[in-house]
């Protein structure tokens, strides 16, 4: 067989590997999840970090199979890192709000259900949360008016768990 067809065939093992891959990861972690009695938004968030660790995996391996040299491969790796290392420290950037979602996630009390107080000093606010996303927190107030938060904010300030709903 010539170079190119080997290469389109390594490719297509790699991609049906990866789509099994996901299948499987996808049916795992829910079960483990579901065992661990953690929140569907939760799940889906873990699902979507597997997956995006899977991607660039793929990304990875067609890149070798293709001939593509290991020094670029290290630069845009290096991008990556660099950009997640900038969300890190950068306040306004919606990476930063990224990153806060991921650190809210595994370290903050915070749950779907939850009533929570912003103890912000010019202005404090109060509700229960309906939406944790990857870019703010969603409460809804007594009033029922929806108030978004960014991710980095519910970081930055001293957040009160007031009660938590029955059931959630």
């Amino acid at each position: 067989m010539e170079l190119q067809h080997i290469r389109i065939l390594e490719t297509g093992i790699i991609l049906v590997l990866y789509l099994l891959a996901l299948l499987i990861s996808r049916k795992l972690i829910n079960n483990t999840l579901k065992k661990a009695h953690l929140e569907r938004t939760r799940r889906k968030i873990i699902i979507k970090a597997i997956n995006l660790f899977l991607a660039i995996g793929v990304l990875v391996l067609t890149a070798s199979v293709w001939g593509l040299e290991q020094r670029r491969v290290a630069v845009f790796a290096g991008t990556i890192f660099t950009a997640l290392g900038i969300a890190f420290f950068a306040q306004w950037s919606l990476l930063s709000n990224i990153t806060a979602s991921i650190i809210l996630f595994f370290n903050h009390p915070l749950k779907l259900g939850d009533t929570i107080r912003v103890l912000d000093k010019d202005y404090p606010f109060e509700g229960e949360v309906t939406e944790l996303a990857y870019f703010f927190v969603h409460l809804r107030t007594e009033n029922g008016e929806i108030i978004t938060v960014p991710n980095s904010m519910v970081l930055q300030k001293a957040v009160a768990v007031m009660g938590r709903k029955q059931g959630g």
